[in-house]
């Protein structure tokens, strides 16, 4: 998805009222206001309040896709690469915590077919990235075996799932990428092989 410099605005503007006023604050009405243009100029670039989350979303997965790719291009040792693609990760929230309420907010347009799309594109961008990092950890001896790649998965994005999810429901008061940084060295534990 192209997003354009103004859609790019309006994005940023929308994840403020998300992060201030939850999905109901979201209005066009008010975001017309916190961009101070009228309505109709928001709707020039985004037909309808689900669209501006989708944009949202769909962007979030092209910028993590990119980074992802740019934090992996780097040699270093399979748990390097495994810490590379979650610090990526913490940095970002850490600098837009409103793409934290867009992805972390259970029962965001839960009824729309089209941001239920859109999630699960943020889901397989991590698996793309991920998967190949934890299935060459258990083939080099490194990560653990003895439990199913399918299930280290879950594990891990759980884990960053919670951390997540409480950060932004305690309005993102602590230091995520300190809890980030230990959530990683504690997932490598639980991974690594005896």
């Amino acid at each position: 998805m192209d997003i354009t410099e103004r859609q790019q605005e309006i994005i940023t503007a929308a994840g403020k009222i998300l992060t201030a006023s939850g999905i109901h604050g979201l209005t066009i009405k008010n975001l017309a206001k916190e961009m101070k243009f009228s309505e109709s100029a928001v709707y020039r670039h985004f037909a309808s309040k689900e669209e501006i989350i989708i944009g949202m979303l769909t962007y979030l997965a092209d910028n993590m896709d990119g980074r992802f790719k740019s934090s992996l291009s780097t040699d270093g040792s399979i748990e390097d690469r495994f810490r590379a693609l979650f610090e990526s990760q913490f940095n970002f929230f850490n600098q837009n915590p409103h793409f934290a309420v867009a992805v972390f907010s259970d029962g965001l347009l839960e009824g729309s077919k089209n941001v239920n799309q859109a999630i699960n594109k943020i889901m397989q961008v991590k698996m793309k990235y991920l998967m190949p990092v934890v299935l060459q950890g258990q083939k080099e001896g490194v990560f653990t075996n003895a439990i199913t790649t399918e299930d280290l998965m879950h594990v891990i994005m759980g884990s960053l799932r919670l951390l997540m999810y409480k950060w932004r429901t305690a309005n993102f008061e602590f230091d995520i990428l300190h809890y980030g940084k230990n959530m990683i060295e504690t997932n490598l534990i639980l991974i690594k092989s005896k």
